[in-house]
């Protein structure tokens, strides 16, 4: 394996733990406010965070490299606040890894938040627990097999990024250049041998995450059926 290869693996696993990591933070209060809200515009919501599931990679990619372009309106303002063109770095990588990795994330959150029920949160409630205690300490416990099986499904679609990355970011070694994209390289370089090493990792990689999604759906399904037993 070459230092180029080592590189592009560093890289996507840098990426796609950030990226995972912020998802999670900023993914819990939106999948909260989706999973127990009764406003009208809530489906329009859901909508718009399914929407990478549907659009083609290669279209987001083109619009966000548009939108944040040097004539566009977010590249305008990040370079007025004297942050510079996203498009072409690893920050542009990590914007774009969030938009197409939302719905991975949040749908999970949004299927565990509406599993717990209303009966436990409020038996919490009369024992004068606040939101924020009552949300710390009874909804994310409840709550854990969707936060792993959102961890593993985020980190794992983005690892896979291709057509997202590549329109945003490019082919840069060392800056851009992620594991699929390096794969890519190979095959066209017809240097097979590299690109069955990456692309064998992957597909072992993968496995196991799908392994661990699958345990995580019958820990989640054990959880509910023992809250409805209590409730």
């Amino acid at each position: 394996m070459s230092d180029a290869d080592l590189a592009a693996i560093v890289l996507t696993a840098k990426l796609a733990g950030l990226t995972t990591a912020l998802l999670l933070v900023f993914g819990t209060p939106l999948a909260w406010w989706l999973a127990r809200s009764r406003a009208r515009w809530t489906g329009a919501v859901h909508a718009v965070v399914a929407l990478p599931l549907v659009l083609p990679p290669t279209v987001i990619g083109f619009y966000l490299l548009v939108a944040f372009g040097p004539q566009g309106p977010f590249g305008r303002l990040t370079e007025a606040l004297g942050l510079g063109l996203l498009p072409f770095t690893f920050s542009g990588l990590v914007v774009a890894s969030l938009i197409y990795s939302l719905p991975f994330v949040v749908q999970p959150l949004v299927a565990a938040f509406a599993a717990i029920p209303e009966r436990t949160l409020e038996t919490a409630a009369t024992l004068r627990a606040g939101p924020l205690d009552t949300f710390f300490s009874v909804v994310l416990p409840l709550a854990r097999p969707g936060y792993l099986s959102a961890l593993v499904l985020g980190f794992a679609h983005t690892v896979g990024e291709f057509g997202v990355v590549l329109m945003i970011g490019g082919n840069i070694p060392g800056a851009t250049r992620v594991v699929s994209v390096q794969i890519y390289d190979h095959v066209e370089a017809l240097d097979y041998t590299p690109a069955h090493w990456l692309s064998g990792g992957l597909l072992v990689f993968s496995f196991l995450e799908a392994a661990a999604s699958f345990c995580a759906a019958c820990w989640a399904y054990t959880l509910w059926y023992q809250l409805r037993g209590q409730n």
